[in-house]
């Protein structure tokens, strides 16, 4: 099975496992998806993640985060650039998500970095994600 965009795919199982209620969700493992789950634990989102050495490419296991009554910490998330539509911003007008609750995630040319990181570094590039 080939997939088309790998980190929509990522998207998709931890928002299938979030509203699932399930405490693991395991994703193909790339550099990529390991910079993202390093800014969803960064920030909050998610409790940890391991990669496993499991087949060829490996697997990049999440633990998600839920609160003390069990409500969800993750109640969205959206990928914004895809490969029919990239969207690119500036490092003046990167987004805000949620007047500042939410993340954004942007791939610049330093790396994969949170949107408050980027403006720090004053870097743009593609908006990955946005996450609240």
């Amino acid at each position: 099975m080939s997939i088309t965009d790998p980190i929509a795919d990522m998207l998709t199982r931890i928002r299938n496992a979030n509203t699932a209620n399930h405490k693991t969700v395991d994703v193909p493992a790339s550099r990529a998806k390991q910079a993202i789950a390093k800014i969803l634990q960064d920030e909050g989102f998610i409790e940890s993640f391991e990669r496993v050495a499991e087949g060829p490419q490996g697997k990049i296991r999440i633990q998600l985060r839920y609160g003390p009554e069990k409500e969800k910490i993750i109640t969205g998330l959206r990928r914004i650039s895809r490969p029919g539509l990239r969207v690119y911003t500036g490092k003046t007008e990167i987004p805000r998500v949620l007047g500042g609750l939410g993340l954004v995630i942007i791939s610049t040319p330093q790396g994969i970095m949170s949107g408050k990181r980027a403006k720090k570094q004053g870097v743009g590039g593609e908006v990955l994600a946005y996450v609240w």
